[in-house]
């Protein structure tokens, strides 16, 4: 028992106080350097109204954490590719994903006033263009060379070839992901061939933002990869123990957020089973339900995959399958959904997304980096795509329907991956980068990546005010922002 806890409950006995067993529990978990000041105040009130006992609710009421009976909780999954994905074969199966594509964002694109002047690409290269014309379609192929920047684009008549003069029109085709949608505003060269004038992005709107009735919270968590040597199982247990305590951020948390790679894995990379504590998944899936276990139960856990966990790596991912570990799916407070997954929380909109198209797009823009992957998250809402970039680092599965597509807008765009606890905003939209629970590996180091683990973000959901919690003992541990 702490010094503090036994002064407390000597200095209420000598007063004549009785402390009710559940007062015991609460007082374990007060702020040491209160805890003094805690005490003394509610024996003085106590023993104005000559009551001698000291309870579970006197405390709560002084700390200001009472259950509140009104605080909402609810959860809706509005989207999660678990039970959609249909995957095609081969070429049909690819020519239907970008046909799917194509279609989503084109009917996204279309509510810019612009479109009144669209065109296929057949038809702008059979008009003669005496007037601006607009065209749209996938990215194919970008070059820059000397004073001017060459860009293909593809639609299902056919593709087109354009060139970009305008040096700040050039910057912005620099950072085009290939295979995403772009509508371009065109005229017809001196010569021969179009000149590009104009890009436009399918980008989000400008929009009010879902927000609780309620005043709760959600936490925000990735990366934990449990099983691994380096995963910080301690720094975790604190916050896990933390949840429980009468914090009054803590008393009001009703939702956390586990956005992929809650595993280490297993033959993820060569001789990974030597920086294994757990050497299957079966039991790293153990350690996991014995951890998030002691979670209270009013609080709803959402997992969602990522590349490390079990299942299916190509995008989109369905759940982690049923069979690994049926308590996860049994238990009361889980809720397991694919990558990526759209949920709401008391009305406000999560768009979930493990983040595995970071590696290829933080290779192929300029200016990108892992350090800031809010700026990367930027670039995926511009494009109204989680993963535009195919045949690259990360894998995507030749579905009929283009489930990577942003349809819905957000009010929260919640991230993993990279392992950098990272915030910022876009046109209303928080974005989240929440960072891992895995110290630095060998293989970062070698590389030079130097994350920020074991920080806790949480948010409320009512004002969208961000609070955190850093379980890191290494002062240069900060979260960005």
């Amino acid at each position: 028992m702490k010094k503090e806890v036994t002064f407390a409950l000597n200095y209420a006995l000598n007063k004549g106080f009785q402390i009710h067993p559940e007062a015991f529990k609460i007082l374990e978990n007060v702020d040491v350097q209160k805890l003094e000041r805690v005490i003394k105040e509610i024996v003085r009130e106590k023993t104005k109204q000559k009551l001698f006992q000291i309870n579970q609710d006197d405390l709560e009421t002084y700390l200001g954490i009472k259950e509140d009976p009104g605080l909402q909780s609810e959860i809706k999954v509005l989207a999660d590719p678990t039970n959609k994905i249909t995957s095609g074969e081969g070429v049909k199966g690819y020519n239907a994903l970008f046909s799917s594509r194509f279609n989503k964002l084109k009917k996204i694109i279309s509510d810019r006033p612009e479109s009144r002047m669209l065109k296929s690409l057949a038809v702008a290269k059979t008009t003669k263009i005496e007037d601006d014309l607009y065209v749209c379609g996938l990215v194919t192929a970008k070059n820059s060379e000397r004073n001017i920047t060459k860009l293909i684009l593809e639609d299902p008549s056919g593709s087109f070839e354009g060139i970009i003069f305008d040096e700040e029109l050039r910057k912005i085709a620099d950072t085009l992901l290939i295979d995403q949608l772009v509508m371009a505003r065109i005229s017809s060269g001196k010569n021969s061939g179009y000149i590009i004038k104009d890009l436009i992005f399918p980008d989000i709107p400008e929009q009010a933002t879902n927000k609780s009735e309620s005043e709760v919270f959600a936490v925000f968590l990735s990366d934990l990869h449990i099983g691994s040597k380096y995963f910080m199982e301690e720094e975790f247990s604190d916050f896990v123990s933390w949840l429980s305590s009468p914090d009054s951020v803590a008393r009001k948390i009703r939702f956390v957020l586990i956005g992929g790679d809650i595993l280490d894995g297993v033959g993820i990379y060569p001789n990974q089973n030597k920086e294994l504590v757990c050497q299957t998944i079966e039991e790293q899936l153990e350690k996991v339900n014995g951890l998030l276990d002691k979670i209270p139960k009013n609080i709803k856990i959402i997992i969602m995959p990522g590349n490390h966990d079990p299942g299916r790596r190509a995008l989109p991912q369905p759940a982690i399958p049923k069979k690994y570990n049926s308590k996860l799916w049994e238990s009361e407070n889980v809720v397991m959904v694919g990558n990526p997954a759209m949920i709401s929380l008391n009305g406000v909109k999560v768009l979930m997304f493990h983040g595995q198209s970071i590696d290829d797009i933080v290779k192929t823009t300029p200016g990108l980096s892992y350090d800031k992957p809010t700026d990367v998250m930027k670039h995926l809402l511009k494009a109204r795509h989680l993963s535009p970039i195919y045949g690259s680092q990360t894998p995507i599965a030749p579905e009929l329907e283009d489930l990577m597509v942003i349809e819905e807008i957000p009010d929260i765009f919640h991230v993993g991956h990279v392992h950098k606890a990272q915030l910022d905003m876009y046109k209303g939209i928080l974005l989240v980068n929440s960072g891992s629970w895995q110290q630095q590996t060998p293989f970062q180091a070698s590389v030079g990546m130097t994350p920020n683990p074991g920080i806790a973000l949480m948010v409320n959901l009512k004002t969208f005010q961000v609070f955190h919690q850093n379980y890191n003992s290494n002062l240069d541990n900060i979260l960005q922002s």
